[in-house]
């Protein structure tokens, strides 16, 4: 029963009992009775006023509390004169007034970390309480080269990447280098109070450029004394040979002498032109950045690779559409690791096979696929190590060249057998080489 039910029973009982005990008592003498009446009027008035005064705060703080329950903190009341109404007015209007500046701050810091996370170098992921993954920045998806509505609402256990493999594992404060094929990440995962539970969250930050720039700045000073180191000493052992070839020339007798210093020339010239390609790929320049069409550029380096196919019969598959899908690149360093990616596709098909392109104008992607023999997931690890070639007299200065070609321009790139067994071929497999500019 409300308090002011309470009074108003209480103030009704007790003015008819007033009432009946003067209409017996004063029976006899009315003008007695009429003035005991007047008293319980006034009484009942007095009462009503009192009322008033004791129940207003009631009511003001009954609706202070919807409002409050309906998160409504513009709600202000007017004072009315009485001391101790309007002290509590007061107090109630000061706490609704701090309650909406602290939610105006709340809202603002909200918005400024959604948008801080949302254009965040560093990927970010925000799990729920049942560890599916609640929030995702753009970079985080680019950099596990997943599609934003496919990392929404699922749970990390149910996604097949080493990152996600990684973070099984790994307790909140810890942190991991995951190495792939094309990037090394570092994984950091942490967590934060959210109503009283833990929430965590995963920040995944590149580390490829730096790993890079301080392998090249090991293997470029080595190159770089070998390089002078090997042209020092070719030029002079040239000159000199080709001094004794032209002396020997004019003797009779002497071609087998000739015949051996002239295969120590071209075995120097080879070992200079090897040295040179070792060289230029340290000294390769900052990329020339324009706006390119990426379709023709694709269509030109597959033509020119296509005639190079020998005797194995290998179908190459051009894009569908014409779309044109221009991206912002240095035309003549894109072009080279196109055409590195070609030559390395024609090279895995043993005999026959296929090499598809694939350009999505969209989102800007291409994909080399080729059927050939593929790649092991232990080989792939190594694949773009300097230097690392699986070819016997290979120098693995192809793969190196791409990698540093596409870092160089802040272009994700991956390369990876993926397999399709069917019932007419268990053994169907592709292997796509990924390029998202």
């Amino acid at each position: 029963m409300k308090i002011s039910t309470k009074y108003i029973l209480f103030v009704v009982i007790v003015h008819l009992a007033a009432l009946v005990l003067s209409f017996f008592v004063f029976i006899d003498e009315k003008w007695i009775f009429l003035v005991a009446e007047a008293f319980i009027l006034v009484s009942i008035y007095i009462s009503w006023k009192i009322y008033q005064q004791l129940i207003q705060p009631l009511n003001l703080l009954v609706q202070g509390a919807e409002a409050i329950a309906d998160r409504d903190f513009n709600i202000s009341f007017l004072e009315t004169g009485n001391y101790e109404m309007d002290k509590l007015i007061k107090v109630y209007n000061r706490m609704m007034n701090e309650l909406r500046i602290e939610r105006t701050k709340q809202q603002e810091q909200h918005y400024f970390l959604e948008k801080l996370i949302h254009t965040s170098p560093t990927g970010i992921m925000v799990l729920d309480f049942d560890g599916k993954i609640d929030q995702v920045n753009p970079m985080a998806a680019n950099l596990l080269g997943i599609q934003f509505e496919k990392l929404i609402n699922n749970h990390i256990n149910s996604l097949d990447h080493p990152v996600m493999l990684k973070l099984n594992n790994m307790q909140s404060g810890g942190s991991a280098t995951v190495k792939m094929a094309a990037a090394t990440f570092k994984v950091h995962k942490s967590h934060f109070m959210d109503r009283g539970f833990p929430r965590y969250f995963v920040m995944i930050e590149v580390l490829t450029a730096e790993i890079l720039e301080a392998e090249k700045n090991a293997y470029g000073k080595v190159i770089r004394m070998m390089a002078h180191e090997v042209n020092n000493t070719i030029g002079p052992v040239n000159s000199i040979m080709h001094s004794a070839l032209k002396k020997i020339s004019t003797m009779q007798g002497e071609r087998p002498l000739s015949e051996a210093l002239q295969i120590a020339v071209d075995r120097n010239s080879n070992l200079n032109i090897f040295m040179r390609n070792f060289a230029d790929l340290v000294r390769l320049p900052p990329p020339q950045k324009q706006i390119v069409d990426l379709l023709p550029v694709v269509m030109s380096s597959a033509r020119l690779m296509a005639s190079r196919t020998g005797d194995k019969k290998i179908k190459f598959n051009y894009p569908v559409n014409n779309v044109p899908a221009f991206i912002t690149a240095d035309q003549q360093q894109i072009e080279q690791v196109l055409i590195n990616i070609i030559k390395n596709a024609m090279e895995s098909i043993e005999d026959a096979g296929e090499i598809n392109f694939i350009i999505n104008s969209d989102s800007r992607i291409l994909i080399i696929s080729d059927t050939g023999k593929g790649i092991d997931e232990e080989l792939s690890q190594n694949l773009f190590k300097p230097f690392f070639s699986t070819k016997k007299d290979g120098q693995g200065i192809g793969l190196t060249l791409i990698r540093e070609v596409l870092h160089n321009h802040g272009f994700n790139f991956s390369l990876k057998t993926i397999h399709e067994p069917t019932p007419e071929n268990p053994l169907k497999k592709h292997t796509d080489f990924t390029i998202h500019f």
